[in-house]
């Protein structure tokens, strides 16, 4: 999908044609998109591809005047009956006219900017609105680390009562989500590094101070991952061994009652042998068997109660 879009009068237009001071935004381009897109900008067509490629890692690269900014966003992804979190590539691409971003999927921070969420936003003003897009990215970094920790802290609770493994599961993939984000932004952290020595990029004073807050709530956001996935971690491995201790609770007191059910089939067993017993002959015959187990099964469960069986 191609769209362009560029700021008149404080309001951001969708335009037709390209002009200076556009946005061009595509989202998963066709071949024939990137072409336009590519000889209309004069955009090296390996720039605009390289966004495409899920496992795209974060860089930064200067060509022709041209400038290449790739980092990983977060997005959440529907499996099943839970969402899961991941990232992405996006790819944004600045020129001497216009600006242009790339990205696999559609709803990601991208729509923010596009449905006008974000404040003091111009397509004219390229420079900062690289900031605003980045800074925007750390941001939602921050966000979703702070649902993974309300939906751990959720499945935590169930995994009180629970001897499955289907909390553990949930638990694994959001484990999981952490380290892609922890990856992600350690490489995104080197990009805003190298952008911080690059005069092309903080050309204003207030650019800097924005990519200095850029680089902080990214850094922020490594922190809270690492921290996040240290207790994910440590809270899985200490429920897998309260998830085995409560099974072997359950086998305890199965055993246990297996054991003093087992008495009184012995009992009626032996009496009913076809070989001479006491008592066999006698009318309280089953009076006598019935007291007789129920006093052994009685004297067993008070011997495996002191042995702290039941």
């Amino acid at each position: 999908m191609l769209e362009i879009f560029k700021t008149i009068n404080d309001s951001l237009q969708r335009l037709e044609n390209f002009e200076e001071g556009v946005w061009v935004n595509l989202t998963v381009p066709a071949e024939e998109e990137i072409k336009q897109v590519s000889e209309a900008l004069h955009i090296e067509t390996e720039f605009l591809k390289a966004a495409l490629d899920e496992e795209e890692r974060a860089r930064i690269e200067f060509e022709g005047g041209q400038t290449l900014i790739l980092v990983d966003i977060p997005i959440i992804e529907r499996q099943g009956n839970a969402n899961v979190y991941t990232t992405i590539p996006l790819g944004i691409i600045l020129t001497r006219e216009s600006i242009v971003t790339v990205c696999l999927k559609e709803d990601t921070l991208i729509k923010d900017f596009v449905n006008g969420r974000v404040k003091s936003f111009y397509t004219q003003y390229k420079n900062r609105f690289i900031l605003q897009i980045l800074y925007k990215n750390s941001t939602q970094y921050l966000q979703y680390l702070r649902h993974i920790d309300k939906i751990s802290g959720r499945i935590e609770q169930d995994l009180h009562k629970s001897m499955k493994n289907k909390e553990l599961f949930q638990l694994l993939k959001l484990e999981k989500s952490l380290v892609y984000f922890s990856t992600s932004l350690k490489a995104n952290e080197i990009v805003l590094e190298k952008m911080l020595r690059t005069e092309n990029i903080k050309k204003y004073p207030d650019d800097t101070e924005l990519l200095e807050d850029v680089i902080i709530e990214n850094k922020q956001a490594i922190e809270m991952a690492t921290i996040y996935s240290s207790i994910l971690s440590g809270t899985m491995d200490a429920f897998a061994s309260i998830i085995s201790n409560n099974v072997n609770i359950v086998m305890k007191f199965l055993t246990s009652v297996t054991i003093v059910l087992a008495i009184p089939t012995m009992v009626a067993s032996f009496f009913g042998m076809n070989v001479k017993i006491p008592y066999k002959d006698n009318p309280h015959a089953f009076t006598i068997v019935l007291t007789i187990s129920l006093v052994l099964s009685s004297l067993s469960v008070l011997l495996l109660a002191r042995k702290r069986m039941f």
